[in-house]
């Protein structure tokens, strides 16, 4: 029986010097990955607040709530300390996405929105602040937390 190589080539960086000045730019500032980013962020809460959400959108405040703790944990003064908010928000969309799979309706409790939209706000001055390389260790920590099985999910698999 053979073995099967787990060989993945690496992408090649053709510009260095255009990369490494990319990792210092400011993600607010740039059309596609800040104001894209907020726009579909605040588009997810609305579609919620409107009573039109979909599991969908659940998942984008998800990845975004998740993406300002994991911002948080890079550097300090992206919001360290309104560690407790995103907890409280992080548990409300839980919350939320429970009740929403076994109702078929996904809505927020009043103090659940007061919560999450808190943190949207905060997640939005993060994105003005953070660098791109910021956000880049933030997908990985993000992305890590979901391999290594430490997020919860809202509907377990089988």
């Amino acid at each position: 029986m053979k073995k099967k190589s787990k060989y993945k080539p690496r992408g090649v960086r053709y510009d260095n010097l255009s990369w490494i000045v990319a990792g210092f730019k400011k993600v607010g500032s740039l059309p596609t990955a800040g104001v894209a980013l907020k726009l579909k962020n605040h588009e997810a809460l609305d579609s919620i607040l409107t009573g039109q959400g979909t599991r969908a959108h659940v998942d984008v405040l998800i990845a975004a709530v998740n993406m300002s703790e994991a911002l948080i944990r890079i550097r300090d003064e992206l919001g360290r300390d309104w560690a407790k908010e995103i907890r409280e928000a992080q548990d409300a969309i839980y919350t939320m996405g429970k009740r929403g799979v076994e109702k078929g309706r996904f809505a927020f409790t009043g103090p659940e929105m007061t919560a999450v939209k808190l943190v949207m706000d905060l997640h939005d001055a993060q994105l003005d602040e953070c660098s791109v390389r910021d956000m880049e260790q933030a997908l990985f920590i993000v992305e890590e937390e979901i391999r290594l099985k430490k997020a919860r999910p809202i509907v377990e698999m089988a």
